[in-house]
């Protein structure tokens, strides 16, 4: 019975871990500032009518 209740508990911190990690990296992430969203390469708009 005592490897059993081991297993379990086992398996409570290992999810409980996941959990707690999941949300840190959720945390970090929208800590970051936004980056602007500017182009690389823009075009210039063709004239209309040929």
């Amino acid at each position: 019975m005592s490897r059993l209740l081991a297993a379990a508990l086992t398996m409570v911190l290992a999810a409980a871990l996941a959990v707690g990690a999941a949300f840190g990296i959720v945390a970090l992430l929208d800590a970051r500032p936004a980056q602007p969203n500017t182009p690389l390469v823009t075009y210039e708009q063709a004239g209309q009518g040929s």
